[in-house]
């Protein structure tokens, strides 16, 4: 313990008083980079202070009280030698002690140039012949503070943390930004297989119309994506885009998401609140589960679709919004129009234009790049250094039936992930309903082991076959499209002489 005490009161002192190497008769520059890197191992000087003046002795004063409050300094005597450095320093944050009076050039041009090159600098700006003028100048253009020389350290020491506790919280803000950004960004829409881009092609053309869309398909089949791909492409992609399940709130709840309400509407109803119609006005409002609204509030919304207003619960007087509407659902609601459960009006309105998202067991060509995106989504948001899939476990992947769609398949790689050995997802890694399919498919086919290529190959001329090639027929018992058959037909050379009928 006394070696590193001795060792740090000597380090220290040694960085104080040979930190500096003479560029000339009036430039000096505090020797950061290895002093930093043994600081920061130390935890002392991590923060970078530059100091521009054209007074040498004001520089040793400035360098010397700066440099012993802990600060990695560098110091200019001229303007040029300051704009050059920070045109080639790609360090961030820190501060900049600037005099106003130089000969080369002034302080506020030094200080307009200065925040163009470096906007995350903080800057105090110092004078011997300070106006209330210059001071309100150099503020407007972005500067922290103004000190009027001569200034008590203790006056330079407070200005400094300040504006250092100033940049660093802009900087963590400018951060923040930056990954509330990342993260509102559209999820891409990941796919290889025909039958899914024919979906994404149409819905990339109605996106550009205004018209209501309404998104059939199983659960898990990606509907919000597809609402937020259409939103993305569409003139309202500036807008706000907010999704809402209408079957996860009680009716009262969901009108209360959806409508707002006012002040005294309802018991604990403490302060108006603007409902999700108000707050995509000029955007897109995505209704998930549309199906599973009450007749009351079928009602409501069918105004809104209609006359582009509504009325907030407990109010009198109604609003007017305009809103693209984008709907979902995995029920057939033609039967359940016809059943008496869904407004036929409504359901016309909602339908204008709709998708029908094909499961994953029918387009099992998107089922390798999805594998691949999720397990590296993962591995980053758990933390495990895991980069592939074994083959057996592929296997197992390709051939199961994916009841839970996309969805269940993301489930099943992060689990993967957590268990995986080795940086790789092996088939015992995988849930048992999954992982049994692994030796199904990797049984030998005459025999030996065939690739899955081969072994692919072999079912779809098995089936043409079967069917007398009857290609509409082939396709539905391998849960493919047509297009993806034809393709298929193609890759591997198939003919009916292959074999025979």
């Amino acid at each position: 313990m006394k070696n590193i005490i001795l060792f740090y009161f000597t380090w220290r002192s040694m960085a104080r008083w040979k930190g500096v190497e003479s560029f000339g008769p009036k430039s000096y520059t505090w020797k950061g980079t290895e002093k930093n890197r043994q600081a920061r191992f130390l935890g002392y000087m991590t923060t970078k202070v530059y100091i521009c003046d054209d007074e040498e002795g004001m520089l040793r004063f400035l360098r010397k009280t700066v440099a012993d409050w802990g600060y990695a300094v560098e110091v200019h005597s001229s303007a040029p030698s300051l704009l050059a450095a920070l045109a080639k320093d790609d360090d961030e944050g820190g501060a900049l002690l600037l005099d106003i009076k130089m000969p080369e050039m002034d302080g506020i041009q030094v200080l307009e140039r200065a925040r163009t090159l470096r906007p995350d600098l903080g800057v105090i700006m110092m004078t011997g012949y300070g106006t209330i003028e210059s001071a309100v100048e150099a503020i407007k253009i972005g500067a922290f503070d103004y000190l009027t020389k001569p200034f008590p350290e203790e006056r330079l020491r407070t200005a400094l943390h300040r504006c250092l506790e100033r940049e660093e919280l802009l900087a963590e803000n400018r951060a923040l930004k930056k990954e509330l950004q990342k993260r509102s960004e559209p999820t891409p829409i990941i796919f290889r297989s025909d039958a899914f881009r024919e979906v994404f092609d149409l819905a990339q053309r109605v996106a550009k119309s205004d018209v209501s869309v309404l998104v059939l398909g199983e659960s898990g089949t990606g509907k919000e994506l597809i609402a937020g791909a259409i939103h993305t492409s569409s003139d309202r992609a500036n807008q706000r885009f907010l999704a809402i399940n209408c079957a996860a709130l009680t009716e009262t709840l969901l009108e209360s998401q959806l409508f707002g309400h006012v002040k005294g509407a309802f018991t604990g109803a403490a302060q108006t609140q603007k409902g999700l119609l108000e707050e995509a006005h000029g955007g897109t409002l995505f209704l998930d589960e549309v199906g599973e609204l009450s007749p009351v509030l079928q009602v409501k919304l069918l105004r809104v679709l209609q006359e582009g207003e509504f009325i907030p619960v407990g109010a009198t007087r109604p609003k007017r919004v305009d809103v693209r509407f984008v709907a979902a659902t995995n029920r057939r609601l033609d039967e359940e129009v016809a059943n008496g459960n869904f407004r036929e009006d409504l359901y016309y309105r909602l339908n204008v234009f709709s998708l029908h998202l094909p499961p994953l067991r029918e387009r099992p060509e998107d089922i390798e790049p999805l594998v691949e995106h999720l397990l590296a989504r993962a591995a980053s948001r758990i933390g495990r250094p895991v980069q592939g899939v074994s083959q057996a476990a592929f296997r197992a992947l390709r051939t199961y039936h994916w009841p839970g769609n996309v969805r269940e398949l993301q489930n099943v790689i992060e689990r993967g992930v957590i268990l995986a050995r080795n940086g790789q997802i092996a088939a015992e890694d995988l849930p048992l309903e999954v992982s049994r399919q692994a030796g199904r498919s990797a049984a030998p086919v005459g025999g030996d082991p065939v690739s899955l290529a081969d072994a692919e190959r072999v079912q779809i001329e098995r089936i043409l076959r079967r069917t007398e090639w009857n290609k509409s027929q082939t396709s539905r018992i391998l849960g493919i499209t047509r297009r993806t058959l034809d393709r298929k037909i193609q890759e591997y050379d198939l003919s009916p002489a292959d074999g025979g009928q």
